[in-house]
């Protein structure tokens, strides 16, 4: 396991490398000049101009930009804001438990609604509870999430008045009202993590449970209920859990727009402000913790696989 986990993270770092200057170019794809740009636009003084440049070094050839960009960014220091002047690191330091915890909580409700779902289709192909198993999870991936948000806040938080319809309070400082702000925005992500975590689970499941082995289980009069959770989850898991873990990741770039709708405080928010500001040391910071979310994310998906299939420890 311990090799394992060492051959992916040296196939992180080209892929980091990579990713990175992709990041640190974002300041040369803004029209026209990006110091001129941050100064103010058109109607910047060339003073104003030239103090940027040089505040900035875009003096300096690219390569000793990137190299200083990036000497930085591997501290997790990205500088101030241009618009409000604080520490970019703070401020994504203080956001990021907001944007995991909604995710987090979408990813809650995917398993919960999505495995019982996958497993009643799975279990009977072809049954009534099948086909509707399918029909319910169909709807749930077309659906989009912004548009859900909007039919959940109308009808449970203006109508009903069940729960607050925007805002946000931190887990700490109260664990109730935290939990009535993320129900609607965590609902709105988790369907859709639902329906195609169900849809890849029957899947899986119907084949697993066709196989050699799981017939010979049924033969010798096992249980159902042993039948499906010790040979045929565990096995039917590795599809399911890669979708999963790619489903986080999606959960974590959908939450910049439910974040909005629900004007939650968190790393969607932020990112979206800065992207209308051209407030690039924001835009690079929050990008690059995006990134670093993916990689880990991605690394752990790789790292169950070894523990579901020991034939991947080997190879």
């Amino acid at each position: 396991m311990l090799g394992l986990i060492v051959r992916r993270l040296l196939a992180l770092i080209p892929l980091l490398l990579v990713v990175s200057f992709a990041v640190f170019s974002l300041t040369y794809l803004l029209p026209g000049d990006p110091a001129t740009t941050i100064a103010g636009g058109e109607n910047a003084s060339p003073q104003d101009i030239q103090r940027v440049r040089k505040e900035f070094g875009f003096d300096d050839p690219l390569v000793v930009q990137y190299g200083r960009w990036l000497r930085n960014a591997a501290q997790l220091d990205f500088g101030n804001s241009q618009i409000d002047g604080k520490s970019v690191s703070s401020q994504i330091a203080d956001k990021l438990p907001i944007t995991l915890s909604l995710a987090l909580a979408a990813i809650v409700i995917g398993i919960l609604l999505g495995v019982p779902l996958g497993i009643m289709a799975g279990t009977k192909p072809g049954s009534v509870r099948d086909k509707a198993g399918v029909a319910v999870a169909s709807v749930g991936i077309a659906v989009p999430n912004f548009w859900l948000a909007m039919i959940l806040i109308a009808i449970f938080a203006i109508n009903l008045g069940w729960f607050p319809a925007l805002g946000w309070v931190k887990f700490q400082d109260d664990p109730a009202g935290w939990l009535e702000h993320v129900v609607l925005p965590a609902v709105a992500l988790g369907i859709w993590a639902a329906a195609s975590l169900a849809r890849q689970l029957r899947s899986s499941l119907i084949d697993t449970l066709d196989a050699n082995y799981v017939r010979t289980a049924w033969a010798k009069g096992s249980r159902g209920t042993r039948v499906v959770g010790k040979h045929g989850l565990k096995n039917a898991a590795i599809p399911a859990v890669t979708v999963l873990g790619l489903q986080l990741s999606t959960l974590l770039g959908g939450a910049v727009v439910i974040e909005r709708i629900f004007s939650i405080p968190g790393l969607g928010s932020y990112l979206i402000a800065a992207i209308t500001s051209y407030d690039i040391p924001v835009i690079q910071g929050v990008t690059v913790v995006f990134v670093l979310m993916f990689v880990v994310i991605n690394l752990i998906v790789d790292i169950s696989y070894g523990y579901f299939n020991p034939r991947v420890r080997v190879s």
